[in-house]
């Protein structure tokens, strides 16, 4: 099988002996709101979308002045934790908040980190996202920016 006939995105994942998959890399706000997404192959590691997710970001608009643009704290579990990536978000100006690895289960960010994961529970609760049924990654990706965007219409409708 050509890499063409698999679609674009995919890779061998780890968790499922090789077979050709894809991640979603999400960033959430403390609501669990997504403020950006992004899709790659099954073997790309978490924490080389840090930065790109972060850059994903949009402005905000509202009161005058200097909109924010950044998060002030970057919450992460130990898949992100590099020395290279945690200056790459301190230099802009974010502060990580990243557990280190080896740290014991149950060291405090689970708090905050349930967030994240119940956001990816409410987007695969779309069978389109969570089995990939399309090849090509232009038509997964935006069903994975539909899913986003219907995860915001419901946390507007309840919070009015």
């Amino acid at each position: 099988m050509s890499e063409l006939s698999k679609g674009a995105h995919t890779g061998p994942s780890p968790v499922d002996r090789g077979r050709p998959g894809s991640k979603h890399h999400l960033i959430v706000d403390r609501h669990g709101t997504p403020l950006a997404v992004s899709l790659t192959g099954g073997n790309r590691h978490d924490v080389t979308q840090s930065i790109p997710l972060l850059d994903a970001i949009p402005r905000i608009r509202g009161l005058r002045g200097r909109p924010r643009h950044r998060p002030q704290r970057l919450f992460a579990d130990p898949g992100y934790d590099f020395d290279k990536y945690r200056h790459l978000i301190a230099k802009r100006g974010i502060t990580p908040k990243i557990i280190r690895r080896g740290t014991p289960h149950g060291s405090g960010l689970g708090k905050t980190r349930w967030v994240v994961e119940r956001t990816f529970a409410w987007l695969h609760q779309f069978k389109r996202l969570w089995i990939r049924y399309k090849i090509r990654a232009d038509l997964h990706q935006g069903l994975l920016e539909l899913g986003c965007s219907l995860i915001c219409l419901r946390r507007l409708r309840t919070a009015f």
